[in-house]
């Protein structure tokens, strides 16, 4: 075996090894032939030993059982041939590697590794310090992203940019992929991490399903500007519709999108997605417009939301929202959040955190979506309303805090009257400060509070006689209580720590009374846990409620060694030792009063009970009627990664009667096949309030969607969409995309497309 060291071949050859070659040269246009398996390492005369090479310095080795050649020009390698030069690997059958070009040419079975990727082909030459090269006939395979396919000839232009023509590429890894693109030319520049490929066409199952005559995309998935695949679906108010998106990659934090939407019942929808995110902002704009051919007018929607840090400690925004009409959202949306959108925001604030405070001021508007057939009242806007909060921990044991607030409440609408008409509206400005001393022990905690709230009222728009001028002052005191006990338990062969936590909890507040204020912003709280242990059973500020009641609760909870909660059981019930006078108007002119001495019942059973089971459930029982106000008892069953079963059913008495069964999953059918549904059953009305129902095909390198979904728009009307979608790993998606309506519908889904989540099971 020969190495060769220290300097390049031709120093070598004339400096070191001449005494040795002329041994064997006959003469100097003679074959050198070396019997034995040949190594030679090439390395630079200026290279720092200390530090890692440029790959241009970097030594190249080369193996071959026959080397033949004139040392100082060329070397003619045969059988076993291995040419290496830092990430540039070269094997084939025959080989001649040309000294003073830096140039390997290889024919036959000849295998190369460059970079990341690896090629085959028939014949490659490959200029070692420039990177410039070719393959006839290669198959590729990319190793950034796995693709892979083949063409007539790739060119290396340079280490960063290659050219291939009439070339294919895929991810599936079979020989004949169930899709693949093919494309006349295909530029690769890893360097501006882009692709680009001329006279495209995406083939299906050998059918051609796509074509564009450019197209370029990222090689590493990083955002790039360029046509996005298009959407294409149906729904019942639009029927067909077609969107093509089209991308534009401004900068690293800027983007803007740009759809027209085609719909066949109501014409061209044009709408424009803006993106964008510095280090002291960030925010996003939404515009979209069509000319309806269904109503016959100009429809439009904006929606734009901005947040400014201004200094460190003060902070500008704005969520602004508006739509050309009430059907907007419903005509338009396909998701159910989106289309039962009843009121729309517009709002602008400015706010000033402090170590120990904080101050806003903010204006906001409403515009109000009304349902015809389910009306509902426009809430007051806001212009202005100026809020402060000072807090204290720990000052000698104490906690203190302060808020105040001063707004100006107007509404212009009501249900029943003229638009443009006055409700009353005004100033209204309060200041609640309030002092604790929380006592909290290893196994027990107590806390004594006392609260101001005094508030003033300057009202306009009032009725003949009444009050244009209201103030009202009420203390309100409290003692928040509570124990905890644990004990070591084995449940199922699992050590886990059970508690016993009892809680009381007293709130004392003299009545006021409050008939001649208006309400701008109370409503009834929502009674829950959560509620249950406040000191107002009413939100906002325009009613305090007289309390002098307990509360009492007890909690259990099984938790295992790792803090996972496996059972929790919990029942509450607020006593009356006083019944309440302050009530609330709603619009329908009812009173929300309160019935007997205690509240209704609540009680809770929930947790992880194994890693497949999990249960919520939770009830509000009326102990003076007699039955359930409101119940949701729910199960999950998951026993692997992609398979859940969701049973819930719900009861509400609290506005009329609402009965609902809510059924759904995700649920493999086979080994590639998964079904998707959810239905959520409306008793009383005996009619599927929501429904969806699809199937998922998980191929080795794409995957189908095809989902139908039906959601409610308002109170008499719902739309049903219908999705498509075909997911080409690592090229695109292509159709509509259902994936947002999958997981919210489905609690627990989980897409096929990704590696399974096995962590809990």
């Amino acid at each position: 075996m020969i190495r060769f060291f220290k300097y390049p071949i031709s120093r070598v050859v004339d400096l070191r090894m001449s005494r040795f070659f002329t041994s064997l040269v006959v003469a100097a246009s003679a074959t050198t032939v070396l019997p034995m398996p040949v190594q030679a390492q090439v390395t630079s005369n200026s290279q720092d030993k200390s530090k890692t090479v440029d790959e241009k310095d970097a030594p190249i080795n080369i193996g071959a059982e026959q080397m033949t050649g004139r040392p100082d020009r060329q070397i003619n390698l045969s059988r076993e041939i291995e040419v290496v030069r830092g990430d540039v690997t070269i094997k084939a059958d025959k080989a001649e590697y040309r000294i003073i070009q830096d140039e390997v040419e290889a024919t036959g079975h000849v295998w190369m590794k460059r970079l990341q990727d690896r090629y085959t082909g028939d014949k490659v030459m490959m200029n070692m310090d420039t990177g410039k090269g070719f393959v006839d006939n290669p198959t590729y395979l990319f190793g950034r992203n796995g693709g892979r396919g083949k063409a007539d000839r790739i060119d290396f232009l340079s280490d960063d940019q290659a050219l291939v023509t009439d070339g294919t590429y895929s991810t599936c890894e079979a020989l004949d992929p169930d899709w693949y693109v093919k494309a006349s030319t295909l530029d690769l520049d890893s360097g501006r991490d882009v692709g680009t490929m001329r006279s495209g066409v995406v083939y299906f199952k050998g059918v051609p399903i796509l074509g564009a005559p450019l197209m370029s995309f990222p090689l590493s998935g990083e955002r790039k500007s360029g046509v996005l695949p298009p959407t294409i679906g149906f729904t019942s108010t639009g029927g067909a519709e077609v969107t093509v998106p089209y991308y534009f990659n401004i900068a690293p934090n800027r983007d803007l999108t740009v759809y027209p939407r085609y719909i066949a019942r109501r014409g061209l929808l044009l709408g424009l997605d803006g993106r964008y995110l510095g280090e002291n902002y960030s925010g996003e704009t939404q515009i979209e417009g069509i000319e309806d051919r269904v109503t016959g007018t100009s429809r439009y929607s904006i929606s734009t939301m901005h947040t400014q840090k201004l200094t460190p400690e003060l902070v500008f925004s704005w969520n602004i929202n508006k739509a050309s009409d009430d059907d907007y959202p419903s005509d338009f949306s396909h998701s159910v959040t989106a289309s039962s959108q009843r009121l729309l925001t517009r709002d602008v604030s400015l706010a000033y955190t402090g170590d120990y405070w904080n101050a806003t001021a903010r204006a906001t508007k409403y515009q109000l979506l009304q349902d015809v057939n389910s009306p509902i009242q426009k809430p007051y806007d806001r212009v202005p309303q100026l809020t402060l909060n000072v807090y204290r921990q720990d000052v000698a044991g104490f906690d203190l805090n302060f808020a105040a607030e001063a707004t100006r409440f107007e509404n212009t609408y009501t249900i029943g009257s003229t638009v443009g008409s006055q409700m009353v509206g005004g100033d209204r400005a309060y200041v609640t400060p309030s002092i604790s001393y929380p006592i909290i022990g290893a196994g027990y905690f107590i806390t004594p509070k006392a609260s101001l709230d005094a508030t003033t009222y300057r009202l306009n728009n009032v009725a003949v006689g009444a009050p244009t001028e209201i103030n009202r002052v009420v203390p309100t005191y409290s003692l928040d209580s509570g124990l905890t006990f644990e004990r070591q338990e084995n449940i199922f062969g699992r050590n886990m720590t059970q508690t016993m936590e009892p809680r009381l909890f007293y709130v004392r507040t003299p009545y006021r009374d409050q008939s001649q204020i208006p309400n701008f912003d109370s409503g009834l709280a929502d009674f829950n846990f959560a509620q249950i242990f406040s000191e107002n059973r009413f939100v906002g500020h325009d009613r305090i409620s007289d309390s002098n009641q307990i509360t009492t609760a007890l909690t259990s909870r099984f938790i295992e060694e790792n803090g996972l909660e496996r059972l929790r059981v919990a029942v509450a019930q607020r006593f009356y030792m006083s019944d309440p006078k302050v009530t609330l108007d709603t619009t329908d002119g009812t009173l929300a009063t309160l019935v007997g001495s205690k509240s209704d019942l609540l009680m809770s059973l929930g947790g992880q009970l194994s890693s497949k089971w999990s249960l919520d459930n939770t009830v509000q029982y009326s102990e003076t009627l007699k039955q359930m106000v409101r119940a949701n008892y729910g199960v999950r069953w998951q026993p692997a990664p992609k398979q859940v079963l969701n049973l819930a059913y719900r009861i509400d008495r609290t506005n009329g009667l609402l009965k609902q069964i809510d059924v759904s999953g995700q649920w493999p059918m086979s080994q590639r096949w998964y079904a998707v549904s959810r239905i959520n059953y409306s008793i009383p009305d005996k009619t599927v309030a929501e429904g969806l129902l699809g199937m998922e095909y998980k191929a080795d390198c794409w995957v189908l969607r095809v989902v139908g979904q039906r959601i409610p728009t308002s109170s008499s009307k719902a739309s049903t969409s219908f999705f498509v979608q075909l997911e080409l790993n690592g090229l695109s998606r292509i159709g509509s995309n259902p994936l947002d309506a999958l997981s919210s519908s489905i609690p627990g889904y989980q897409n096929i497309n990704k590696p399974d989540d096995i962590t809990r099971y």
